[in-house]
């Protein structure tokens, strides 16, 4: 039966957008005598990115449309960062509380932040919506990144409660030679945690290099977090 959050707002991820993202670590790096700052201004603006400070503190909208936070003061050039990439977002139905003005995990104001995602260029949004709408939007998105790869991804498993609130979705892990690369929910920490990111997390292997066994589910979910925690 599907489960219902109160609303969703994406962009489609492009097999471009993934290509993108894991070449970041390798782009050349900035030179020791050039300004940090005004050199990932020079290279947003070849890129058509621009900053975005409203939704994700301290992050990028990408030239394909996407939000990106990183480690560092640069997203180029710096193979031990982590970056992370948000092409949805939503707003999950808390059971355990009320659905009314005054609520703070189900009140209506946390409507005005996802129509700030909703509004975003490219990117579109349904509201109610369930559980089914977000796996199909985080499948879309295996999709690019198993084209781009050209391999299935290597582990599948629901999301725990630690990793993301909301409904349990799917969580895709691949591989790259030096990173590890991460489709599925994420916490958003603003505001105050209630919504939740979809998001591509690609940080490197040295987090944890050997994946659990198939069957070790609680041991996935603690390689996916030392990963993917912020």
């Amino acid at each position: 039966m599907p489960i219902p959050v109160h609303a969703l707002a994406h962009r489609p991820l492009t097999v471009e957008a993934v290509a993108e993202l894991i070449a970041l670590p390798t782009a050349p790096r900035t030179p020791d005598d050039v300004d940090t700052f005004d050199a990932v201004e020079a290279e947003m603006r070849q890129r058509g990115w621009s900053w975005q400070h409203e939704l994700v503190t301290d992050s990028y909208r990408t030239g394909h449309g996407h939000l990106l936070y990183t480690e560092g003061e640069s997203p180029f050039g710096d193979p031990e960062a982590r970056h992370f990439l948000v092409f949805g977002e939503l707003y999950p139905v808390d059971p355990e509380e009320d659905e009314d003005e005054d609520s703070m995990a189900n009140g209506r104001w946390l409507y005005d932040f996802m129509d700030s995602w909703q509004q975003l260029p490219g990117w579109t949004g349904r509201r109610p919506a369930t559980d089914q709408d977000c796996e199909a939007v985080l499948a879309q998105a295996a999709q690019a990144v198993t084209e781009h790869l050209g391999r299935a991804p290597e582990r599948t498993a629901l999301s725990a409660e630690s990793l993301a609130m909301g409904p349990a979705l799917t969580h895709r892990v691949w591989r790259t030679d030096t990173h590890a690369l991460v489709l599925g929910p994420a916490p958003d920490n603003l505001p105050y945690g209630y919504l939740t990111h979809l998001r591509l997390s690609y940080t490197p292997l040295s987090c944890g290099p050997e994946l659990p066994p198939a069957d070790d589910e609680d041991g996935l979910t603690e390689w996916i977090s030392a990963h993917v925690d912020w």
